[in-house]
């Protein structure tokens, strides 16, 4: 794994920036653990083809319900979204944990309980584009929640809203969402395939 990049090892967020205000990362950095607390994050690192993994953590928040229960998102490329959100027990939808938001529910809900952490592995194989922007072939995405394969092979036929830009991408960054939740993040890096 040599050519592995590390995007946060628990000290700090010198590799990600504010997308909104390109503006330094300002999330909560204590004990190995990066935490939201204003702003979408974007790695500075851009990527084609890659192999990607994230740890998050959830919170317990009983008082609230539904998109407000633990939302945040891990954008790929920063176009495709993975949707984060306190999903346990829950049935798979196209807007729960493990969902390519309102694209494609998870195949099984492999959602942990609140306050434990979980793992993303996720393997992209990027879009490639015409000349004029067009989508040529579309990206494919694998993504396995906790080791257990959600996704297998999907084919991305375009990209979320709320991203980095409003259009597919042959190379982007990793983008990491505030959705006023304070979900963690800790142990994330990019593995390029291409």
């Amino acid at each position: 794994m040599g050519n592995r990049v590390v995007l946060f090892d628990g000290k700090n967020l010198d590799g990600f920036y504010t997308v909104r205000e390109n503006t330094p990362a300002e999330w909560e950095v204590k004990d190995g653990v990066a935490t939201v607390t204003r702003g979408d994050i974007v790695s500075k690192y851009e990527y084609g083809d890659a192999r990607i993994h994230v740890e998050f953590k959830i919170p317990y928040m009983p008082e609230k319900t539904g998109q407000d229960k633990g939302n945040s998102g891990v954008f790929v490329h920063g176009c495709y979204e993975i949707q984060v959100l306190d999903s346990w027990g829950n049935e798979p939808k196209d807007d729960e944990c493990g969902a390519i938001y309102n694209i494609f529910a998870p195949r099984v809900n492999a959602s942990l309980e609140p306050e434990k952490w979980q793992t993303y592995d996720i393997m992209i194989r990027a879009a490639k584009l015409n000349g004029d922007g067009s989508i040529k072939e579309p990206a494919i995405i694998t993504v396995l929640q906790n080791d257990v394969v959600i996704h297998n092979n999907v084919i991305l036929p375009r990209n979320n809203p709320g991203g980095v830009t409003n259009y597919v991408v042959e190379r982007g960054p990793l983008l990491l969402q505030d959705h006023r939740c304070p979900v963690s993040f800790r142990n994330i890096w990019i593995e390029p395939l291409d």
